[in-house]
């Protein structure tokens, strides 16, 4: 990547003021957020792009619009797709959202023991209590971080099909769920060392900068869900 590359002339990121028209109107007013290290938000810093992660900087677009926005990110480290569902999914309800962030299995893919349909069961229970309590939810295929160059010769192959195979998953899961879906996995920059941190295992922040971009576009398409039109008629 270019030294003289940053986040405003970045062709990835969004471009001045596509956010607030992306935006524009949104009825959300309470997010979310659940998941593992990537909800949490360990990227690591890159010059030209603000220090900020990816749910924060989603958060910060929607309350650019709705200043009243209440925002929980419950995401914790280390965790896999059971033990989210296990300790988020309450707190998450008990929150009332009317949007929420489902990201995790990348901690299951990681494991040579992957198994699929157990994650899927996982994320299948999450996305559907929180549809059932009222909220759009967002599911993401993740970057295939199998290219980082930090990731072992070795490891690369198993670990890349694995997390495509998450990815694919998730994105049929989305399909018969009716989730927002951000598809990340197949981005034309996946295999840019710039969007890696030199863990082996997140991204960078320009990656979340180009993911917040995606998010937002994939939002734009759904700004007016069934359930805020009831509330509106409702009162």
């Amino acid at each position: 990547m270019p030294s003289t590359l940053t986040e405003a002339t970045d062709p990835w990121c969004l471009r001045p003021g596509e956010s607030a028209e992306l935006l524009r109107g949104h009825p959300w007013r309470r997010f979310v957020v659940l998941g593992d290290s990537v909800a949490e938000g360990l990227c690591e810093p890159v010059e030209g792009y603000p220090d900020v992660q990816w749910a924060d900087r989603i958060a910060a677009e929607l309350r650019a619009v709705r200043p009243e926005l209440a925002y929980l990110n419950l995401g914790r480290r280390g965790l896999r797709a059971h033990e989210v569902r296990a300790t988020q999914l309450a707190a998450a309800r008990e929150f009332r959202p009317d949007l929420a962030l489902v990201v995790c299995g990348g901690n299951d893919a990681f494991r040579p023991a992957y198994d699929a349909d157990a994650v899927d069961a996982e994320l299948t229970s999450m996305i559907e209590a929180l549809r059932a309590a009222g909220a759009d939810v967002i599911t993401v295929g993740m970057f295939d971080v199998s290219h980082s160059p930090a990731v072992p010769e070795h490891l690369r192959a198993g670990i890349g099909e694995r997390m495509r195979r998450l990815a694919e998953h998730t994105r049929a899961l989305a399909d018969r769920l009716g989730t927002v879906h951000v598809h990340l996995t197949d981005h034309p920059l996946t295999a840019d060392p710039s969007i890696y941190s030199s863990d082996g295992r997140h991204g960078s922040a320009r990656s979340d900068a180009i993911a917040t971009a995606q998010t937002l576009r994939a939002l734009s398409t759904h700004r007016i869900p069934s359930h805020a039109v009831d509330h509106e008629v409702d009162g």
